[in-house]
């Protein structure tokens, strides 16, 4: 990894290591992330992707503009000085919530993962402004060092799983507020959530999931078929997953 002014200080990892998150940084400008947002809007968001069941995962794999915001080095870097120079983005997913949208219960990521061991960082990047207001992810600091027993969510929520609201204090939530291309990092452990989109404005993300090489991706049997991955720094001396490249333009 070459040096640059991505790379963490001593302190942004421990503070991670404490609280289980880091951020906001910023990947993009405003003015850059508008030609992303027209490419996301004009094919994300109109086409079903390489994911027949859920069109708005695995964009990495199609377009050009979800690959290169993917492995931005703003994230890879960041995310190298906690897991290592070898790194593997695994899964991209966006997060739309148009006005009215149902709330997502508090909940930890690796509940309902399909990687072994557990090893991830996510990057969690506006697409949108990205507020209290329009539904900003919410978390919990320092909730990543218990693993929390999940149980059924009310029908009227957007996923199906939550975390026992005895289990936590939501008085101790912060609101993540993102303008368009700044991101945040955060634990697979994480406990978050987002409300109900109560605004006018649509509130759009893009989740990128991050791994080492060792770390088994179950890639057709709890993704999808072909599914694959980028390595975006290092090399993979493993070869438990498969890779692909750079979409092509068209």
């Amino acid at each position: 990894m070459h040096e640059s002014n991505y790379r963490l200080t001593r302190a942004e990892v421990d503070f991670f290591v404490e609280n289980g998150y880091l951020g906001p940084y910023a990947a993009l400008t405003q003015a850059e992330m508008t030609p992303v947002r027209v490419a996301i809007e004009s094919r994300v968001l109109k086409t079903a992707g390489p994911n027949p069941r859920r069109p708005m995962q695995s964009r990495h794999m199609d377009t050009p503009a979800v690959y290169d915001l993917a492995a931005h080095p703003a994230i890879i870097e960041r995310i190298a000085c906690l897991l290592g120079p070898d790194i593997v983005v695994w899964t991209t997913n966006f997060w739309l919530k148009e006005p009215g949208d149902a709330e997502i219960p508090w909940h930890q990521d690796i509940n309902f993962w399909p990687i072994e061991p557990p090893v991830n960082v996510s990057a969690w990047v506006a697409i949108d402004d990205v507020t209290a207001e329009n539904a900003c992810v919410r978390l919990i600091p320092g909730s990543h060092r218990r693993f929390l027993q999940h149980q059924r969510a009310p029908d009227e929520m957007a996923i199906h799983e939550m975390v026992d609201p005895a289990a936590y204090d939501a008085g101790e939530a912060l609101n993540m507020e993102l303008k368009p291309g700044e991101f945040f990092l955060f634990s697979e452990r994480l406990l978050h959530a987002s409300s109900a989109n109560r605004s006018s404005k649509r509130r759009l993300g893009l989740s990128i999931r991050v791994t080492v090489p060792f770390v088994h991706i179950f890639q057709d049997s709890h993704l999808h078929p072909g599914h694959t991955a980028i390595l975006a720094s290092g090399r993979d001396v493993m070869g438990f997953n498969r890779y692909g490249g750079r979409p092509v333009e068209n």
